[in-house]
């Protein structure tokens, strides 16, 4: 936390808890306006997000069985970063494990910060275009249903909530919007 940016003066940071897939901080601060406090922060690797796009229009997502949610969520096709990984090199590298393909055409979308108040975990989105089809690298810890679908019929999904991934929410709604200009 930088100072010049905060109004939080960070007095001192410990570790509460870390298993090398999240680390959770304990931060005691000073207040704007001088009061003592803490802040409880989760720090995650940061991620890419990619919604595969064919020429006629279609999208393929996954619906897996998410342990933190518990129940079944249809997402893009999403993965953490290796240390030291380009955010376009962990979408392909996603894209290929999970689905077996490649893309011509990467447009980078953004990204977002999914939970700005605790947790520190920033998620890229791409648009995958031009789309060759490779061989899956499937994960023995994983379950993965591939589900083909015009991206129209995502969106709709995603306003009637039947989305709620984050950042596949806000990935396949500019999809949409960058498609259309």
């Amino acid at each position: 936390m930088s100072e010049i940016e905060s109004p939080f003066k960070l007095v001192g940071t410990r570790v509460v808890y870390d298993n090398g897939w999240i680390r959770v901080d304990e931060d005691s601060v000073i207040r704007p306006g001088g009061k003592e406090g803490i802040f409880g922060v989760v720090n995650m690797k940061e991620g890419s997000t990619v919604l595969p796009l064919t020429e006629d229009q279609d999208v393929f997502l996954a619906r897996e069985y998410k342990y933190g949610i518990g129940k079944f969520s249809i997402e893009a096709m999403s993965g953490g970063l290796d240390v030291g990984e380009d955010p376009t090199d962990a979408a392909k590298r996603e894209l290929m494990e999970e689905l077996g393909f490649k893309a011509q055409q990467w447009d980078y979308l953004g990204y977002v910060d999914p939970f700005t108040t605790v947790v520190r975990s920033r998620n890229h989105m791409f648009l995958a275009r031009g789309l060759e089809q490779g061989v899956a690298q499937d994960d023995p810890g994983e379950v993965i249903e591939t589900i083909r679908l015009p991206l129209s019929e995502a969106v709709e999904m995603v306003l009637k909530a039947e989305i709620t991934h984050s950042a596949s929410c806000v990935l396949i709604l500019k999809a949409h919007l960058h498609l259309r200009a």
